[in-house]
């Protein structure tokens, strides 16, 4: 069994024990990742539009660094404590994402580390 971490200063340092991310024979197993500032390794301010940006460019870096693009991912799973935030994670995925879109969750959750509001996994094939 070959399998590969991934790795990206662009992205947020894990903050427990796991990878960013996992290439297991040309799939890619991103981690969980939250609104978190790579630099500061703080929880971005502002609302959720912000903090949903702030996931999927930590995502983008991910699957940058493995070779990727966001194009890439097959599946996205989405974990929102509020899912009255869904419709705002439609909108600002029209602005990353161009058809064919993933197949995707949405999963509604009590908490997120550090308090954040929304986080994002995802499968990629390359």
């Amino acid at each position: 069994m070959s399998k590969n971490t991934i790795h990206t200063d662009k992205a947020p340092q894990a903050i427990g024990t796991y990878s960013q991310a996992v290439n297991h024979q040309g799939m890619v197993f991103v981690s969980g990742q939250i609104p978190l500032d790579p630099k500061s390794m703080e929880l971005i301010t502002g609302g959720i539009d912000l903090q949903i940006r702030r996931v999927l460019e930590n995502l983008s870096a991910i699957c940058k660094a493995a070779g990727g693009s966001l194009g890439d991912i097959v599946k996205l799973t989405v974990y929102l404590t509020d899912m009255n935030d869904f419709p705002q994670v439609n909108a600002i995925m029209e602005q990353y994402f161009m058809a064919p879109y993933p197949a995707r969750a949405a999963v509604g959750v009590a908490a997120l580390p550090k308090g954040a509001k929304v986080e994002m996994d995802a499968i990629l094939g390359l």
